[in-house]
């Protein structure tokens, strides 16, 4: 039996189910004789703006080809940069410069895990475990040279418009180039790396001798997100064939993107330096927040975004070019994570923590999920490949497009009360519990996911 039956074995209680399709082609009427909507003082009216985008704040510049931000129907609120707190992240110490070879993958590459977990490291890196993943991330790897992501700028800067329209024109190439979402951020140099790992010879070795110093500062950073794809998430069971190749194909349309941007401003005698999948200076999660695209979850350092939870991947361009950053977001994920807890129920390798608080690491509060045995569990699954199941049931993630999940959201960004309500309408509908077979697109090859034996 498949870890996923032995969890919904655990999880077998008598609650309310409906057919949710039915329900939301039914229309708002439906809702309100359940009581649904009316579930919150003064829900209808702001609700529907939320529904219309009839009030969505504007974040930093406006971009042309992406004049309203898509929040998803989340209440969002602007928090100031300061040194107390990265967004909704509270800071109390010294945030230290982590080293990329301390990263979860790079520890089970090391042999600081388990010998299973480095044989399947191994075997994920360089079978991925589907060939369609082996695809897109072999060529991925394309992208990886020091000469691609980064280089001199042009000795000749070329003239520019004021910083607001330059962040307005940045936010609309990525838009052209195909992004789903863009926000600019002030730097935080804790972001950087402390040291690159070296190479994959010796890592296997763990010896980090050769590992390379981080030691640039640059004061803004463009924050590039691609959606993993709401109905292929909707077929998969979180774990299968398909779930590491959304995340291939989302970190390298994103690394595609920040290569291009990153040339671009070095051509205008600017600095810029691209980071992405298979060529990282810097963790993404404190520069999701700073550029206004996130806060943290209950996960750890997943970052989740008002609209597609953590269903994304994003890649980075630090850079000196004149920009106004965007402001972090605070849109009630925090209260949210507090009482829902549902990627901790549904966690098969029970690494995400039930605390109701978050506690402190490395110098700031964030829920302390065990990043080794999410790391064991991905690379050894012998049901698939890696591992999304947080992100499947996760209720900001796992929704189709329509009015009444525009007004779920808005109600769960409203505080622990609300965000009860939202967790209670998410079992009632069966989201995250299902496979909607309809949407499944991909082949599966079983017998990929056996990791090796030892020899």
């Amino acid at each position: 039996m498949s870890r996923f039956s032995d969890h919904e074995g655990k999880q077998q209680q008598p609650k309310l189910q409906m057919n949710r399709r039915s329900f939301l082609k039914a229309g708002a009427a439906s809702a309100i004789g359940m009581g649904i909507l009316g579930a919150v003082n003064a829900l209808p009216a702001k609700a529907a703006d939320a529904v219309t985008n009839a009030s969505v704040p504007q974040n930093g510049a406006k971009s042309k080809l992406h004049p309203v931000i898509d929040y998803g129907g989340a209440s969002v609120r602007f928090v100031e940069h300061n040194d107390q707190w990265l967004g909704t992240s509270k800071l109390v110490g010294t945030v230290k410069n982590t080293h990329e070879a301390e990263m979860g993958f790079a520890l089970a590459c090391r042999g600081k895990l388990t010998p299973e977990s480095q044989r399947g490291y191994y075997h994920f890196q360089f079978v991925m475990k589907h060939p369609l993943n082996a695809a897109i991330g072999g060529f991925a790897m394309n992208l990886a040279p020091e000469e691609i992501v980064d280089g001199k700028p042009s000795p000749t800067k070329l003239p520019i418009p004021d910083p607001e329209q330059m962040s307005q024109h940045i936010k609309d190439c990525a838009y052209f180039l195909r992004a789903d979402e863009v926000g600019i951020g002030k730097m935080p140099a804790f972001a950087y790396y402390s040291h690159k790992m070296p190479s994959m010879d010796d890592m296997l070795k763990d010896d980090l001798t050769n590992a390379i110093p981080v030691t640039e500062r640059l004061p803004y950073v463009i924050v590039v997100m691609i959606d993993q794809h709401l109905e292929t998430m909707l077929a998969s069971t979180g774990y299968d064939g398909i779930s590491a190749g959304q995340s291939m194909r989302s970190y390298h349309s994103t690394g595609v993107v920040t290569v291009i941007l990153a040339n671009y401003i070095r051509s205008l005698g600017y600095h810029a330096r691209a980071h992405h999948l298979t060529n990282y200076a810097a963790t993404m999660p404190p520069c999701i927040i700073a550029a206004g695209l996130g806060e943290l979850t209950r996960t750890g350092d997943c970052a989740a975004h008002p609209r597609m939870g953590f269903r994304h991947k994003v890649a980075a361009v630090t850079t000196d070019l004149p920009l106004v950053p965007d402001s972090p977001i605070d849109f009630g994920m925090l209260d949210f994570c507090r009482v829902c807890g549902k990627c901790a129920e549904n966690c098969p390798s029970s690494a995400i923590t039930f605390d109701k608080e978050p506690v402190e690491y490395n110098g700031y509060l964030r829920w302390n999920s065990d990043m080794k045995k999410c790391t064991v569990f991905r690379t050894t699954n012998q049901e698939g490949s890696s591992c999304g199941r947080c992100m499947k049931v996760c209720p900001w993630n796992s929704k189709e497009q329509s009015w009444f999940h525009t007004a779920g959201t808005w109600i769960g960004s409203h505080g622990e009360a609300s965000s009860s309500l939202l967790k209670k309408i998410d079992d009632m509908f069966g989201y995250g519990d299902e496979q909607i077979e309809k949407y499944k697109w991909w082949l599966e090859w079983p017998e990929l996911y056996k990791v090796p034996a030892a020899h």
